[in-house]
């Protein structure tokens, strides 16, 4: 397991009966965590007072309630900083387990010893957008929802980012690669955390599961002739990080070469000395 231990803004206080205790800075927050299916003895007073609790609703979805924090704040990761924000479905913003993978990318570009050009894909908030362009690289930051892509251009500029070589766009993964390969742009990093399920731009039905091999592959199209590496991410449930390594293997270790690893992501329990397992992912790299 990739363990993100290096959080100092962030700490998983302790997990159980479905739910995760959390400090995001000085806010304390409590949300549901399916994987959480141990019980907890809840000792620690952030359960029982939290600043902010999500509650699912028997109805579907749910709500927070927001006792006494605020609508946005910051959090840093070394000299990263990101706005969190609480959202609906029990989002922040920011997913902490990653933290990995934005220190991998990011030694991978200080020791290339080229420019690097990467392209991000369901690039959310730019977590790994940020790491990307703070370690020096070019950056390709696409995601089909203008709210997320905008709420990236923040973080970039809240981590002092805000003239790094970022292009923002807003489009349709799938359809932007389709548009790159036939430009001829080539990119040296290539980064995906396609979603679980969704809708297309013409209302098409997109299942992980049945799509990933075919993404993989055309993304796969537009990587540059010495391509330094892909991290390929997943938070469906069921499918194991070692299919996304066989993806990898298939797709870009077939024609490069180069080295797979694939493993789960992440994050330490305070409470428990134990570690909550939070999706998977498979890293291609050069050498």
């Amino acid at each position: 397991m990739w363990i993100a231990d290096k959080w100092q803004d962030f700490e998983l206080i302790d997990c159980g009966d479905g739910e995760k205790l959390e400090r995001w800075n000085r806010q304390i927050l409590v949300r549901p965590e399916p994987q959480a299916i141990w019980k907890s003895a809840k000792r620690h007073p952030g359960w029982s007072n939290p600043d902010a609790r999500y509650s699912r609703s028997s109805s579907g979805g749910g709500n927070w309630d927001k006792r006494s924090v605020p609508s946005q704040w910051t959090v840093r990761y070394n000299d990263l900083t990101f706005l969190v924000k609480p959202m609906n479905f029990k989002h922040t913003g920011l997913f902490p387990e990653q933290a990995v993978n934005w220190e991998f990318a990011a030694e991978e570009i200080k020791h290339a010893g080229r420019n690097i050009q990467v392209l991000n894909l369901f690039a959310y908030t730019g977590g790994v957008t940020v790491a990307c362009a703070a370690a020096g690289a070019a950056v390709c930051h696409v995601d089909a929802a203008r709210g997320m892509v905008s709420w990236a251009r923040e973080n970039a500029k809240a981590s002092g980012l805000e003239k790094a070589p970022i292009r923002w766009i807003v489009d349709d993964c799938a359809k932007f690669v389709e548009r790159e390969i036939r430009r001829g742009h080539r990119y040296d990093a290539l980064i995906l955390d396609p979603p679980s399920y969704g809708r297309g731009p013409s209302g098409e039905i997109w299942k992980i599961e049945d799509g990933l091999y075919d993404l993989l592959k055309l993304c796969a199209g537009v990587l540059s002739d010495r391509p330094l590496f892909v991290i390929l991410n997943s938070y469906t449930t069921g499918l194991a990080p070692a299919v996304l390594g066989y993806l990898l293997n298939l797709l870009v270790a077939s024609c490069f070469g180069g080295r797979t690893t694939w493993d789960e992501l992440g994050l330490p329990v305070t409470e428990s000395g134990f570690y909550l397992p939070c999706g998977a992912t498979g890293r291609w790299t050069a050498t």
